[in-house]
């Protein structure tokens, strides 16, 4: 496996975890909405909106990363 492919793959992984966080914030905040815990609901839906966040800056350097490989 070439260098790039290791940093993208491990890139990849990491979006794939943010993603996964996010999924999880979401459903808490939801679940927080309908107990009508509404400070726990914001804290958790903006809890989900930084681990998207960070998704896709995971995602976008996955991309970067494999047109600079594939460009070389």
């Amino acid at each position: 496996m070439a260098k790039a492919e290791t940093g993208t793959s491990a890139v990849l992984a990491e979006a794939a975890r943010e993603l996964q966080a996010a999924a999880h914030g979401a459903r808490v905040a939801f679940d927080c909405v309908a107990l009508g815990e509404l400070d726990r609901a914001h804290t958790s839906a903006l809890t989900a909106r930084v681990a998207a966040d960070a998704a896709v800056t995971a995602l976008q350097a996955a991309l970067l990363a494999a047109g600079t490989a594939g460009g070389s």
